[in-house]
């Protein structure tokens, strides 16, 4: 099965075993920046409740860019990385005041593969978006080059890519003889050094007992409570602080405005 086939059968894979995720129900720049940014380091069945509450809330840019930083860090709380909620909010006020930028990536927290993401999944283009999973797909399967989709079909085939990698070629334990549809002529498979061109992960510190573990202590502490005592983790505090996460009362950690 030559490049250009395995494209095909892929397709086909997807129409038949993709994922319903709800942020493939729309088109529109703004759901699918939420989406991609959710995404980032986070599993999706984690993601999945987070967006859409966040999409029920705020459904719109300008909606997002109206709510106060600290009720979209409080919707934020349990999902990690809280700068990335910062961004979003501040992207939001951009897009609701400006338009959409003609350069993505002059928007906060958007770097190229965000960028892409959303010039593929949202408007169509031709682009591939390649995450670690799609990376790891391209390597062992494509390892000349990925070929390309058939015309006006982008979205699909990023999507299908994504679920490939996610559900079956993944980095431990891919499922080459369980069910994979590119099985077929797949270099990697074929020659047994599947793990030798797999592309190396990026390996995240430790979580328990983090400053990411403190920090997201405070924050969740803030957003059920409305303030937190800075005695508690004064340098945690500082932290939040400085990025603009929270601000400081004379004895509280206060909600960011």
């Amino acid at each position: 099965m030559g490049p250009q086939a395995a494209v095909e059968r892929l397709l086909s894979w997807f129409a038949r075993a993709g994922a319903d995720l709800p942020w493939r129900r729309g088109r529109d720049r703004y759901s699918v920046l939420v989406s991609e940014v959710m995404l980032q380091a986070t599993q999706v069945a984690r993601v999945v409740p987070f967006y859409e509450r966040w999409i029920a809330r705020w459904p719109t840019p300008r909606a997002l860019s109206e709510a106060p930083l600290g009720d979209a860090l409080a919707a934020w709380s349990g999902l990690g990385y809280p700068r990335r909620a910062r961004n979003l909010h501040r992207a939001a006020a951009i897009v609701a005041t400006q338009g959409w930028p003609e350069r993505l990536q002059d928007l906060p927290g958007v770097g190229p593969y965000t960028a892409a993401a959303v010039h593929c999944f949202a408007d169509g283009d031709d682009v591939l978006p390649v995450d670690v999973n799609v990376a790891r797909v391209l390597a062992r399967r494509w390892p000349d080059g990925w070929p390309g989709p058939p015309a006006g079909r982008a979205w699909e085939a990023g999507q299908a890519l994504m679920d490939l990698g996610r559900m079956i070629c993944t980095a431990r334990a891919p499922g080459c003889d369980r069910g994979c549809p590119l099985r077929e002529g797949c270099p990697a498979a074929d020659r047994g050094h599947v793990a030798e061109v797999t592309p190396p992960g990026r390996r995240q510190g430790r979580y328990a007992g983090s400053m990411r573990q403190r920090r997201g202590r405070l924050l969740a502490a803030i957003a059920t409570e409305g303030r937190v005592d800075v005695t508690v983790d004064p340098v945690a505090a500082e932290s939040l602080v400085a990025d603009g996460l929270a601000r400081r009362g004379r004895r509280y950690l206060l909600p960011a405005r």
